[in-house]
């Protein structure tokens, strides 16, 4: 990164490549952010759009500045820039963030008039201008939202004028991140929703790349994915309510040219009456006047015919928030799933995958543990309307909520059954009818894995105390289930012993699905040991090569 002014000397003047730089590092930055910044958004309604808005705003005020001459100076790039992103706001959150570049266009024509170029001054006076700008054109402005944030840039860029332009950077970006954290405190709805406010953390990125700029370091973030406190109560607020917008259907944008600066009270006015987040800013241009419109209402055209009795609309936007959050829904624009039904399991061992896919099953490997993603990928490659899926022990419940989230869809119904292990998953599988209905079909396969008490073998690597007593390293142990309560030197022992435990209160079919370092005299003592004690019980063993278990058992 090349830093384009000396970061010692407050007095350096300002290199036009700067603001090219700047300009591109938070086009950058909110594109990096735009899904957290999504989640974040609650107000003023919660239609996780405030990320894509600021980016796409911020990337394409770019474009135009890219378009300017290379040779251009600091007033011709500030003003580009400024009226770029008027031109194409998108969202209230991008009208907001066009005014923080006309406060410092506005700032650097109040440098040229006054011969004072300094970066520290421009900063100072750009942002002071920029929210003064921001709070205007919101009618009804709220504390803990982006207006603070950049009310506190501001006062620390004042604060910091005398340092060097590094440090009066990273004072702004370091002041604007803890006040961020105190946006919930300030507004009901964001504590209620346990989140930060989106268009602060939107600023917030755009400080950091003014710092990465001057210094060529970026600042780390955390993760904002909510707020650190653990309730409600902790951020101050007695009850959730919601009291903010959010009811009306539409937004509405457009760009008002023609119209007198003394018509656009009357114009807000009348807005306000339709509905709410009114936003309204203006930038001088070379053909005069023009001005950024944005409101949510329920009356969409009487809010176009309010603009057009003052002047020329041009670049009408009307968007319909539960068609957006349709489409915007993971999975939407997915073409219709070619199958009916499928089922995917995970599976330690190369027997296992063979046996489950001959049941039918979409097989997954879990030899050495499974990301979320990949278990959703194959969730999605079944291209199926309904999938079960079976984790078998192998995934935490936290991992299977999170391929859940990501693999539903509009199209596409997923349900997990609480299998707890791959013997379960075979005696689910036994009962899947794909002809049936889903939720008959789904039901029958978790009673069956329910109904089937599954133990296991394995091999003891420590020392420890058990129900059973204390077993010793290269013990045998038996479990049902998650509790040790066979402990034997040998293979054959532990399992014969428990098979007599888990055949106490009868059985029918003892399912044995043999790892790979089950000895051929264990498999022999099984079959030996059932047809001399249990002769009524049939014996279905398979080979399965996992190495996790020595042998799991199912009894049903």
């Amino acid at each position: 990164m090349v830093v384009r002014l000396m970061t010692g000397d407050s007095s350096t003047a300002v290199n036009p490549q700067l603001i090219r730089d700047w300009a591109r590092a938070c086009a950058d930055g909110l594109e990096a952010l735009r899904p957290e910044i999504n989640d974040l958004n609650v107000f003023p309604i919660p239609d996780s759009d405030t990320g894509s808005n600021m980016a796409q705003t911020m990337t394409g005020a770019l474009a135009v500045l890219d378009d300017l001459d290379g040779a251009a100076d600091l007033p011709a790039v500030t003003r580009t820039l400024a009226e770029a992103a008027v031109g194409c706001a998108r969202g209230n959150s991008g009208v907001i963030l066009s005014q923080v570049l006309v406060g410092i266009a506005d700032a650097v024509d109040l440098a040229m008039a006054e011969n004072d170029h300094s970066f520290n001054r421009l900063c100072k006076n750009g942002l002071r201008l920029g929210a003064l700008a921001a709070r205007r054109a919101v009618s009804e402005p709220r504390e803990g939202t982006v207006l603070t944030l950049l009310q506190v840039a501001a006062d620390s860029a004042a604060a910091n004028v005398a340092g060097s332009p590094a440090d009066l950077a990273r004072a702004v970006a370091d002041d604007c991140a803890e006040a961020l954290e105190h946006t919930p405190e300030q507004m009901p709805e964001l504590a209620s929703a346990g989140v930060v406010d989106a268009g602060a953390r939107g600023f917030l990125a755009m400080a950091d790349a003014l710092v990465l700029v001057v210094t060529g370091v970026a600042n780390k973030r955390r993760a904002y994915r909510g707020i650190l406190t653990s309730s409600v109560h902790g951020t101050g607020h007695e009850t959730g309510e919601c009291g903010g917008a959010g009811d009306t259907d539409f937004e509405v944008m457009y760009l008002l040219d023609g119209a007198e600066g003394a018509q656009i009270g009357g114009l807000r006015d009348r807005l306000g009456q339709l509905g709410d987040s009114v936003v309204i800013v203006g930038d001088s241009s070379a053909d005069g006047e023009r001005f950024s419109v944005h409101v949510h209402t329920d009356d969409p055209g009487a809010a176009v015919e309010a603009g057009i009795e003052l002047g020329r609309l041009t670049d009408i936007r009307i968007s319909c928030f539960a068609l957006d959050a349709i489409r915007a829904a993971p999975g939407a624009n997915e073409p219709p799933p070619r199958f009916k039904r499928a089922v995917v399991v995970l599976v330690t061992g190369d027997g296992a995958e063979q046996l489950f896919a001959e049941a039918g099953a979409a097989v997954v490997r879990a030899d050495h543990g499974v990301h979320p993603a990949t278990l959703s990928k194959a969730i999605r490659a079944t291209d199926s309307a309904h999938v079960i899926v079976m984790g078998n022990g192998m995934m935490s419940s936290q991992d299977l909520v999170q391929v859940g989230a990501q693999a539903r869809s509009p199209q596409r119904s997923v349900v997990f059954l609480p299998t707890l292990s791959m013997v379960q998953c075979l005696s689910a599988l036994a009962v899947h009818d794909p002809v049936e209905e889903p939720d008959v079909d789904a039901f029958a396969m978790a009673e069956a894995a329910a109904n089937t008490r599954w133990g296991s073998l394995m091999h003891s690597n420590t020392k420890m105390m058990t129900l059973a007593g204390t077993c010793e390293i290269g013990d045998t142990l038996g479990l049902i289930g998650s509790d040790v309560l066979v402990i034997a030197p040998e293979q054959r022992q532990a399992a014969t012993a428990l098979l007599d435990l888990m055949l106490a209160t009868g059985g029918e079919l003892v399912t044995g699905l043999a790892g790979r370092d089950l000895d051929e005299r264990t498999r022999e003592a099984i079959a030996e040991h059932l047809h001399a004690h249990y002769p009524g019980i049939e014996l279905a063993l398979y080979e399965t090569g996992q190495s996790s278990h020595l042998l799991q058992v199912g009894v049903e």
